[in-house]
């Protein structure tokens, strides 16, 4: 599972986990904290599943038959509880000799079913039930979470074909346990079951399920039934269907097909979109020393997913986000999309192949999912794409202090769905690129391969894990495990260091100012004196430590962490000139970074400029854009310095977004002089480059760029469309409000999180009072929608802002269609 939020703060909008804005809303203690939840016990154990299903698109039903075969897992037994939410269930029976026999059962709460069997099965004998049932996905009183925002299991998506421009779909989600709610099941991770699947299905529209499709049925009734079937086993939360009209690409990896299923609109972008997923394959089977274990891959994007993608086994579903035509994939780079491909595909062995035997031990799945996004940027774009992909792991974890009270591996929590958080994706996967450089490739990736060999096709834990790791690498990891999968928080760690010359002693003092015992901490300090680079590799055991070392002469640079892997927050007492040192010399992003992040600060001094302005041609995108946004054009030193810099990089940059961000920096001078610069822009098949261009025209003419808006309104998408949105919500009146509302209100989550507030401002000012009442129901239906992540008193305030100028324009009917909305929102 891969999860993708926005969140509106402060009144502004910017982007991050829901599971932020929770967690720092201040709640009592939850007593179902002190509720110890136990890996789920097995009385029975699934063999294999097979359902017949049908759907009924105008009452949003599933009509199903299903064969469920299971056997005692140890004790003999005389019945079996089944997780069934929400069903009609009309027979249930056991199959003997062909027939099927009825048997006695009670339903409890419409969640889980008690069967008393024929007899007492003993652990050699398997049994088949037989059940026929309805599924009613849509009148379940179920809820779903910061990380899957429903949890009904079975969607179906413009079934009537009313909603303009939207497909009909049918597509299932079954984390944690929602695969229940469209088959009985023993709904726990730590089951595992082969499975077929038939899907009755209109003849037009195309299947996708688990595993191979077996043999496909033209009926007489308009029409056809697919049969798929999974002959390895997995979990019953990894089961998908997915039906509609999708457009197939075929690829391959190896002699294993890898298909890419999309609406006709992408589909012939699909080798752009998906086309390095047999790459992908190709790395991770060589790097882990598993070739990729099913018998097929396919990718699926469909509508109105739940969360941001779902690893079923063989067969991935996606979220829109992911898709996009050449045009807006070549501004991506290595974006959310990309990096979800990557992620979903290493859960096909961290997840699926093996898999958590509880969801107390998730980190067995979403850590290594998360640390794949990093092990693949830096496979494929080089170590600092790598490095920036996990420091920005580290920061979203470090930068929430109400995640320093919980563990790794978590065996009391209020519901399972609060696994799915910063600890357990982000931290965690910063653990596992820490542990991988403490034991060096060669052992963590043997440790890996033991760890999926030993537990192949079953599940596993932790500490199946650490006993992985221990063989491969012959050390005691027993304290590496208990203070990062057993414990909470992390190292606060203070710096500071002092040079005498008298006795060419270089001291750095170390300290752990956090709460409670100290972590060991084993890490790299690099001396830059003489000309050269002296490591010496140290391990922390204490709250405070002083070290000592001889040095020839007084130290350019101390770098504490010189691998800069810690999970910890680091105070530091460096000079500007020490900063200045190590971004020319030290290697790393981080350590550049940092130097940029400081120089940023001291602009006004000679070192600062240095830093900053060399910055703007570093080797990697990313810094030249973190160079370009720290820019402080108002110093006439910077000014002089930067200027041509800027205009080169707008111009010439090999990188879309740092010509976008280069155009944007200019766009801010409001100089006229620069009018053809970003004009030729315009020219640009870069969306980014285009919006840039748009904006920062914006800046100096606004009306001019409003009549480029226009002609560029048709075929706008990505960056360019927003730029569009921006300029008119900007200067637009009431002639440009039905693009705008139209394009806000059908734009992406993302899009009206970036633009809620320009958008605010545009609802306030407009004239027609039905046009603002319009907005005042978009921002009001926004606020109870996500009500319940802590949004309301920001959306509160912006409403509030929105009826004072409504207020101003004697506009009293709008004025209180405000006050509903607010009502709606305490």
């Amino acid at each position: 599972m891969k999860k993708i939020y926005a969140v509106l703060l402060a009144g502004s909008i910017i982007a991050c986990s829901l599971n932020t804005a929770i967690a720092q809303t201040a709640k009592p203690q939850d007593p179902a904290l002190k509720i110890y939840r136990a890996t789920p016990t097995k009385i029975n154990d699934l063999v294999h599943t097979k359902l017949d299903v049908r759907f009924d698109y105008k009452k949003r039903y599933m009509y199903g038959k299903e064969w469920v075969t299971l056997k005692p897992h140890f004790y003999p037994t005389d019945s079996l509880r089944l997780d069934a939410k929400g069903m009609d269930l009309k027979t249930i029976a056991v199959v003997k000799n062909g027939k099927n026999i009825p048997l006695k059962y009670t339903y409890d709460d419409s969640l889980t079913v008690a069967i008393q069997l024929d007899k007492v099965y003993q652990n050699n004998e398997k049994y088949t039930i037989y059940i026929d049932y309805t599924a009613k996905p849509n009148e379940l009183h179920v809820k779903g979470s910061a990380a899957i925002n429903d949890a009904k299991g079975l969607y179906f998506i413009n079934p009537d074909g009313t909603e303009k421009d939207k497909p009909t779909q049918i597509w299932t989600q079954g984390e944690t346990e929602s695969s229940s709610c469209w088959f009985p099941t023993i709904d726990k991770p730590n089951q595992k079951t082969t499975d077929e699947i038939s899907m009755t299905v209109p003849a037009k529209y195309v299947t996708l399920s688990n595993g191979r499709l077996a043999s496909q049925k033209v009926n007489k009734d308009g029409t056809r039934t697919d049969t798929w079937k999974m002959e390895l086993p997995h979990s019953p939360y990894l089961f998908m269907m997915a039906v509609g009209d999708f457009k197939i690409y075929h690829d391959k990896w190896r002699d294993k097909p890898v298909d890419y299923y999309l609406e006709p609109k992408y589909a012939p972008y699909a080798k752009d979109i998906f086309g390095f997923t047999p790459e992908v394959m190709e790395f991770y089977s060589k790097t882990l020393g598993v070739d990729y274990p099913w018998n097929k891959y396919a990718q699926i994007v469909v509508r109105d997913y739940v969360s941001g993608a779902m690893e079923n086994t063989t067969a991935t579903l996606h979220g829109e986000y992911v898709q996009g035509t050449k045009r807006e994939l070549a501004d991506r780079y290595y974006d959310a999309g990309r990096s979800t491909i990557v992620h979903e595909l290493f859960h096909q062995w961290f997840g699926d192949y093996v898999t958590t035997e509880s969801w107390s031990n998730l980190t067995v799945n979403e850590s290594f999912a998360d640390f794949s996004e990093s092990l693949w940027a830096e496979h494929k774009y080089g170590k600092d794409a790598g490095d920036e992909h996990i420091y920005g792991d580290r920061m979203a974890y470090l930068s929430n202090p109400n995640l320093k009270t919980k563990d790794l591996v978590r065996f009391h929590y209020a519901d399972k769905e609060d696994m799915f958080d910063q600890v357990t994706y982000q931290k965690g996967g910063c653990i596992l690129y820490m542990l991988r450089n403490f034991l060096g490739n060669a052992a963590f990736y043997k440790g890996l391969n033991i760890y999926l060999t030993t537990n192949a096709f079953k599940n596993g834990e932790a500490q199946q894990l650490r006993l992985a790791m221990e063989e491969a690498s012959g050390r005691d990891l027993n304290w590496f495990f208990n203070q990062w999968y057993y414990g909470a928080g992390n190292p606060v760690l203070n710096i500071s260091y002092k040079w005498d010359d008298a006795t060419k002693t270089q001291t750095v003092y170390l300290e752990q100012s956090q709460d409670g015992d100290a972590f060991i901490l084993p890490m790299a300090i690099d001396i830059y004196a003489g000309g050269k680079k002296t490591r010496h590799n140290i391990w922390m055991k204490d709250k405070t430590d002083t070290l000592t070392f001889a040095v020839a002469s007084k130290p350019d640079l101390v770098n504490v962490d010189g691998d800069k892997i810690l999970v910890a927050k680091r105070n530091e007492t460096k000079t500007l000139a020490e900063y200045v040192f190590q971004y020319f010399n030290a290697p790393l992003y981080l350590d550049r970074l940092e130097a940029i992040d400081f120089a940023a600060k001291n602009q006004g001094d000679k070192g600062g400029q240095k830093v900053i302005i060399a910055a703007l041609k570093d080797k990697y995108y990313g810094l030249r854009i973190r160079a370009i946004k720290a820019l402080n054009l108002t110093n006439d030193d910077i000014h002089n310095a930067a200027l041509p810099v800027l205009v080169t990089l707008a111009q010439t940059d090999d990188n879309n977004l740092v010509r976008a961000a280069a155009i944007t920096a200019l766009g801010k001078l409001k100089a006229s002089g620069n009018m053809n610069l970003f004009k030729q822009a315009l020219e640009n098949p870069s969306y980014a480059i285009e919006g840039a261009a748009i904006n920062a025209i914006g800046m100096i003419e606004p009306q001019q760029a409003m009549t480029l808006a226009k002609n560029y309104e048709k075929d706008a998408e990505g960056d360019l469309a927003q730029a569009i949105l921006n300029v008119y919500a900007t200067n637009g009146t009431d002639a440009q409000w039905p693009y705008v509302y139209d394009e806000f209100k059908n734009g992406a989550p993302q899009t009206q999180f970036n633009l809620m507030k320009k958008f605010a401002d545009f609802t306030g000012r407009v004239k027609n009072p039905e046009y603002a009442q319009q907005g005042i129901k978009l921002i009001g239906d926004f606020g109870v929608k996500y009500k319940q992540y802590g949004v309301a008193p920001q959306v509160i305030q912006i409403l509030t802002g929105i009826k004072n100028e409504r207020a101003k324009l004697n506009d009293t009917e709008s004025a209180a269609q405000v006050d509903k909305a607010i009502e709606a929102l305490k």
